[in-house]
C-alpha cells in the first residue's frame, strides 16, 4: 500500500467516476484502475462498486476512505516538516469562501493580512458552501470562511462576526421613505433571492416568512447580489442583502436601503478548518486578519 494508492482511493471517492478522478491525480484511467485493483487485492475487501454509469464506495470501503484521507493529512505534515516550515505563515494559505462574502470581505482583508502575514498569499476558492465542504475535508482548501451553521466531521469552526441583513428597494418604491420594514411586510412584494444552491438564498426566505414566489421555478432569482442588486434597480422588485453588500462603495443611486425592525435579520460568519491540519498559526492569523476588519455594519466577536 503506498501514499499514491491511498490518494487514487480519495480522489474516486469524491468523483465517483473513474476518469474524473485521474485527471485529478494528474494519471491516466488505466494506470489508477490498476492501482486500485491491486490495493481492493492486498487489502482483499472490495472498496467500489463499478457499474456503468457511476462508482460507488462500499460500506467498507467507506471507512477506508476516511481513514485514508487522515494518513494523508498527516503525510502532509511530514512534508511540512521536512521542508523546515518552522514559520506557518510562510507558504501560500487555500481559502474557500462563499460568493455572498467574498466579494465584500476580501478587499478589506486582504490588505490587514498582507502587513500580518506577508509570506502567506491567498489561494482563493469561490464557491458555494456544499461545494467547499468536500474541498476541505479532502485538503484541496485549508481553511473556508462561511456563513454559519457549518458541521462537518473532523473540522473545527470559530464565529468571526455578525452581518445584519437590510431590505433594498428601487427608487420611487412606497417603501422608501419608512425607516423601518418588518419581515412579515415582504410577504405582500416580489422578492427577488439568489439562485437555488447560495445558502442567503435559504436564511433570506427562513428570514422572511409568507413568500411563495420564490419556491417555484417562477420566482424571481439571481446568480449573484449585484445581479439582485440591479434587478432591484431596474424596478423588478425587493430583496434582501446583507450590510457588507451595503458599502458606500457598492452604492447605487437607484436602490434605497431600510433597515429592518428589531429583532434585525442576520447572519454569523466563521472561519473552519481541519482539527488535523498542521498550520494552525496560518488559521490565527486569518482569523485575526478579519476581526481587524473596519466595517461599523459588523459586530466582531472575541477570541
Amino acid at each position: 500500500m503506498t501514499l499514491t494508492e491511498l490518494r487514487y482511493v480519495v480522489a474516486l471517492a469524491q468523483e465517483r467516476h473513474f476518469g474524473r478522478a485521474a485527471q485529478k491525480c494528474f494519471v491516466t484511467q488505466p494506470t489508477l484502475s490498476l492501482a486500485l485493483a491491486k490495493l481492493e487485492d492486498e487489502l482483499g475487501v472490495r472498496l467500489f462498486e463499478r457499474n456503468k454509469n457511476e462508482v460507488l464506495v462500499t460500506p467498507m470501503g467507506e471507512a477506508i476512505v476516511e481513514q485514508a484521507r487522515r494518513v494523508l493529512d498527516e503525510a502532509g505534515k511530514i512534508t511540512s516538516l521536512a521542508k523546515g516550515s518552522q514559520d506557518q505563515l510562510a507558504g501560500a494559505l487555500r481559502l474557500g469562501i462563499i460568493p455572498t462574502i467574498g466579494p465584500y470581505l476580501l478587499p478589506e482583508l486582504v490588505p490587514i493580512l498582507r502587513v500580518l502575514a506577508p509570506n502567506m498569499p491567498l489561494v482563493i476558492e469561490e464557491n458555494f458552501t456544499a461545494s467547499l465542504v468536500p474541498m476541505l475535508r479532502d485538503g484541496e482548501i485549508d481553511v473556508a470562511i462561511v456563513a454559519l451553521p457549518f458541521s462537518v466531521a473532523g473540522v473545527r469552526t470559530r464565529t468571526l462576526y455578525e452581518e445584519p441583513f437590510s431590505v433594498v428597494v428601487p427608487e420611487g418604491h412606497g417603501w422608501a421613505r419608512k425607516k423601518h420594514v418588518r419581515p412579515d411586510e415582504l410577504s405582500g412584494e416580489n422578492l427577488l433571492v439568489l439562485n437555488a444552491g447560495h445558502c442567503f438564498r435559504d436564511q433570506v426566505l427562513e428570514a422572511c416568512p409568507g413568500q411563495s414566489n420564490t419556491a417555484n421555478p417562477e420566482g424571481r432569482s439571481g446568480s449573484s447580489l449585484e445581479t439582485i442588486r440591479n434587478m432591484v434597480a431596474s424596478g423588478l422588485g425587493v430583496s434582501v442583502l446583507p450590510a457588507t453588500a451595503l458599502q458606500p462603495r457598492y452604492g447605487n443611486r437607484l436602490v434605497k436601503e431600510i433597515p429592518f425592525a428589531e429583532p434585525v435579520p442576520s447572519r454569523k460568519v466563521a472561519i473552519a478548518w481541519r482539527a488535523s491540519f498542521a498550520r494552525p498559526d496560518a488559521v490565527e492569523a486569518l482569523a485575526r486578519a478579519v476581526l481587524e476588519v473596519k466595517l461599523d455594519c459588523l459586530r466582531m466577536v472575541a477570541a
